[in-house]
């Protein structure tokens, strides 16, 4: 993997992370929490939307709107369960 690749990975995790945690208020991890948040969701939203059937497409915003998908699902689940 290019340091190319690993800067726009991070990049992306960083945006995702920090829009899930404006939709799902309550939520703020800091910098690298969001970061990590954002990266999770990435891969959360590449497993399930194919399945799903939901295809956004390409390019670094599609990138962005999956993770943010993704991340909003894992800030959700996080909440569910802390409340139990």
């Amino acid at each position: 993997m290019e340091l190319g690749s690993i800067i726009a990975i991070i990049i992306v995790g960083a945006i995702a992370g920090w829009l899930a945690g404006l939709i799902v208020k309550g939520f703020g991890f800091g910098l690298l929490g969001n970061i990590v948040v954002g990266i999770v969701g990435a891969l959360i939203a590449g497993f399930i939307l194919p399945r799903l059937g939901l295809q956004i497409g390409g390019g670094i915003l599609a990138a962005i709107i999956n993770a943010t998908i993704g991340a909003v699902i894992l800030l959700v689940i996080i909440r569910l369960v802390k409340s139990t």
